[in-house]
């Protein structure tokens, strides 16, 4: 034994260092080796994450079990790791679990499966042509393809229908021919039908994917082939950044705005950010592309960090569409009619041309809250501090944080009284039956995530629209996602004010670009749009920045006022979330921990407090924020601070850095 080659090999597992463990007589181990050990009486899969020539351990040391042939992870996989949890404060255990999701825990044991269809080897036809670039969309693509030996980000900021994936697909096509992979990160994969589409339409070949929707089965050939430096094209979803690319050549982080990029529950991190990480560790080019960047992505470009690309207009002479406020002041409320006048006048207008509508409410269900006007009972959640939504199609009261759920009351739970039930506020739903009221011949859809829950149904939709099929289209932010409708001319938002209210740092900018974002599906070809944004507070600076179409003033005052509070993109923030079953516990825990915060000039601890959503999923919730200058050691500042206080117990503290969401 005392020959025996020692390793440390790192779990998938909530720990933050590796274990040391010996190699049989006649095995050799490597960095990124994927091994068997017995750890905790089980067989578990881990990694070898260091070789060492003595070993710190005093016992007798474990002997792996064996090593998996054809499995070790690229050292740049290895470095990633390592940085996002050093960044996030995440267990490097826990990074390493999304690294190895792909894999299984009795690795090389399964029977073969069936091969799918994967784009490998030479198989994209590069002959196809794309349609022919504007003189900007070209300069774009040189600039890309100039630094594919290097690390460099690019921001490619184009107007909705600019045409920023064809730039894309361009210097896709060049990186395949180089015989590397290629990772394209979408906010949602499983609602981007339409451009897997494009996609097969431009390569004569499906892209490989990856988000939670695909089997086991499919994901260990895909994950296999990304380790074996296949030359391939990844599409997916956030988690696809931690797939072992052997031969990464590009990084595209499409709509690199949206917040479905964020992950902020068990593993928090920001896919945006790591992904320019990952750029930087393997060298290669990274581009991220929207036409309403993000604040932070604006400053890097400011301060000459990314490469600006601009596509400044719509492809093939398509205009922006034009843009009127609806002032909801000058109409008298009603409880059941929530569709203005002129946005009235102007669907009925479409279907008289024969054109297509959109009708855009950011809220399922078809009411956010019933209550009780006799005596004022409100449903809540069991498990949540959040109310019931009323959906109506199915006649449920759910909770849209935990998923509980129960039947539609006929009388009040408090007095009985069986007149007393008020639906509150509209949603979609809500809005569907107004539309269908009004306008009973049109052909009507209603679109949300909770009815689009497949890549099938998603598929069926877009073929519904854009082949002529529906006359009208209600939905939420599902529709903001990108696609392309020849015939939608008119966008219609119901509540344009929705999400600017609250203590959110990011409401404003998010609410500008959920509404840039939807207004650009209106128009993208010949015929010209419009879009009517039905407000009550014309004048705040989101509504008069859409309706003056003024984007960069916009972001000029957003970024001053940033500024000024020393807010991200200028200063760094952090959340540290306890949370348990017992609310005394809980409570203990924050404010032992608050007896020990750290003082600094440049750091700023606020709370603890009850977060907003001080109860879900049953577990009780105290924050605190964490303020602190750019320069300033934040994450070794937590790392030492939350050590001092141990958890007794169901209570759990997590740290978020870089928080988006305040609840």
């Amino acid at each position: 034994m005392e020959n025996s080659q020692k390793i440390q090999v790192l779990l998938p597992t909530a720990v933050d260092k590796p274990f040391s463990y010996s190699v049989p007589q006649g095995l050799s181990a490597e960095l990124g080796d994927i091994v068997i050990v017995n750890f905790r009486s089980r067989l578990t899969i881990g990694v070898v994450w260091k070789l060492e020539t003595e070993s710190t351990y005093q016992g007798t040391l474990k002997e792996i079990e064996s090593i998996v042939e054809g499995h070790r992870l690229p050292k740049e996989s290895l470095d990633f790791i390592g940085w996002v949890a050093r960044y996030t404060l995440n267990p490097l255990g826990m990074v390493l679990k999304m690294v190895l999701s792909g894999s299984s825990e009795k690795m090389g044991s399964e029977k073969k499966t069936r091969q799918s269809k994967l784009l490998v080897n030479n198989s994209p036809d590069f002959t196809l042509q794309g349609p022919k670039l504007s003189p900007d969309q070209a300069q774009a693509v040189n600039e890309i393809l100039q630094s594919t030996e290097t690390f460099q980000p690019f921001l490619l900021d184009g107007v909705t229908g600019s045409g920023k994936t064809e730039v894309y697909f361009d210097v896709i096509k060049e990186v395949l021919q180089q015989g590397k992979q290629v990772l394209v990160l979408l906010p949602e994969i499983a609602l981007s039908s339409q451009w897997l589409e494009r996609f097969y339409a431009r390569f004569g070949e499906q892209p490989l994917q990856w988000h939670s929707g695909l089997s086991k089965s499919v994901k260990k050939q895909t994950w296999k082939m990304i380790l074996d430096g296949k030359q391939a094209v990844v599409v997916g979803a956030r988690s696809a950044l931690f797939l072992p690319f052997a031969n990464l050549g590009l990084i595209i982080v499409d709509e690199e705005h949206d917040i479905s990029y964020k992950q902020d529950e068990q593993t928090y991190y920001h896919a945006r950010d790591m992904a320019v990480v990952r750029a930087q560790i393997s060298k290669i080019p990274i581009v991220l592309a929207s036409a309403t960047p993000s604040l932070e992505t604006v400053v890097n470009v400011n301060q000459g960090r990314y490469k600006h690309l601009q596509l400044k207009s719509r492809y093939g002479g398509a205009h922006l569409p034009a843009l009127q406020i609806v002032d909801m002041r000058q109409y008298a409320k009603s409880g059941k009619n929530w569709i203005s006048p002129p946005l009235r006048q102007a669907l009925s207008e479409r279907l008289e041309s024969g054109q297509q509508s959109i009708l855009f409410l950011n809220r399922r269900g078809y009411a956010p809250l019933t209550l009780c006007h006799h005596c004022g009972h409100r449903f809540i959640c069991l498990g949540c501090t959040s109310w019931l939504v009323h959906h109506k199609n199915s006649n449920k009261l759910q909770c849209h944080y935990c998923g509980y759920n129960q039947s539609a009351p006929t009388c009040c739970p408090a007095c009985q009284a069986e007149d007393g039930l008020i639906a509150c506020g509209p949603g979609v739903e809500r809005i569907y039956d107004e539309v269908v009221e009004c306008f009973p011949s049109a052909r009507v859809l209603m679109v949300a995530s909770d009815t689009l829950t497949t890549m099938t149904q998603m598929q069926e939709m877009v073929s519904q629209i854009t082949n002529h099929e529906v006359d009208i289209v209600v939905g939420t932010q599902v529709l903001a996602k990108g696609y392309h409708f020849p015939m939608m001319t008119l966008i219609g938002v119901i509540d344009a004010d929705l999400g600017l209210s609250g203590g959110d740092l990011r409401a404003c900018e998010r609410t500008y670009q959920l509404l840039h974002q939807v207004s650009g599906r209106a128009g993208r070809e010949q015929l010209p749009g419009k879009v009517l944004l039905q407000t009550y507070n014309p004048t705040h600076p989101v509504i008069a920045a859409l309706s003056s179409q003024a984007q960069e003033h916009f972001v000029e005052c957003e970024l001053a006022e940033r500024q000024q509070q020393m807010m991200p993109p200028y200063g760094r923030l952090a959340a540290i979330i306890i949370s348990g079953f017992k609310l005394d516990q809980v409570e203990k825990a924050a404010k032992a921990l608050s007896r020990i915060a750290p003082r600094h000039p440049d750091l700023l601890v606020l709370g603890p407090v009850p977060a907003p959503l001080s109860l879900l999923r049953g577990r009780y919730r105290w924050r605190f924020l964490i303020k602190a200058s750019k320069n300033f050691p934040l994450q070794s500042a937590i790392a030492h601070w939350v050590k001092q206080v141990p958890l007794v117990g169901n209570v759990k503290l997590v740290v978020d850095i870089d928080p988006y969401s305040f609840l």
